[in-house]
């Protein structure tokens, strides 16, 4: 079942091409997306992942209220996955648009108008 923490990934990659940050703020910045559930550990799983992979850089940067934190960036080879997510993301919308598109005439037909039309 496709569910939105299967975008995690490419999520993590956009928002690190908008700008570099650290763990806790990503986590912050993926709930307007519906990507994170509470489960943070699966995103700091997923960050050094995609640094393994050569996708994302990281260092350590001072932090004015605690100890220092790590600081990701997106890489070229980040970008270019990033990139590569636009074809499966634009097929996955035109899929889920087709779908749509054939679900709207039966929920129609399962809630009569008011009107008894």
């Amino acid at each position: 079942m496709w569910e939105p923490k299967n975008l995690l990934s490419p999520c993590l990659l956009l928002l690190l091409g908008e700008r570099p940050d650290h763990g806790y703020e990503l986590v912050r910045r993926l709930r307007p997306l519906g990507i994170v559930d509470g489960d943070t550990s699966t995103v700091y799983r997923t960050l050094r992942s995609l640094e393994r992979h050569g996708c994302l850089c990281s260092d350590w940067a001072p932090s004015g209220t605690g100890p220092a934190r790590r600081v990701y960036r997106i890489t070229a080879k980040g970008r270019t996955e990033l990139l590569s997510w636009l074809g499966t993301l634009e097929e996955t919308r035109r899929r889920l648009d087709y779908y749509m598109c054939r679900l709207a005439p039966l929920i129609e037909n399962r809630h009569p108008h008011p009107d008894g039309a």
